[in-house]
């Protein structure tokens, strides 16, 4: 019985030494990035002639 709580001490302070405090902590500012945004504020313009490529239609979907 003695032997047993030897091996579990030993465990308990192995297991203390590598689990026993937490990992440093990470700051917001090291969480964030600021990235420059494209001009006029869009990533894309808006071209007119090309807006029929993305209408979605049930009607047109099922062909009527």
């Amino acid at each position: 019985m003695d032997q047993e709580r030897m091996t579990d001490s030993a465990a308990a302070a192995a297991r203390h030494a590598r689990y026993g405090r937490l990992p440093e902590r990470v700051r917001a500012e090291d969480m964030t990035e600021e990235v420059a945004g494209a001009p006029g504020g869009t990533a894309a313009s808006y071209d007119p002639e090309g807006s029929w490529k993305f209408f979605s239609c049930l009607a047109l979907d099922l062909g009527l």
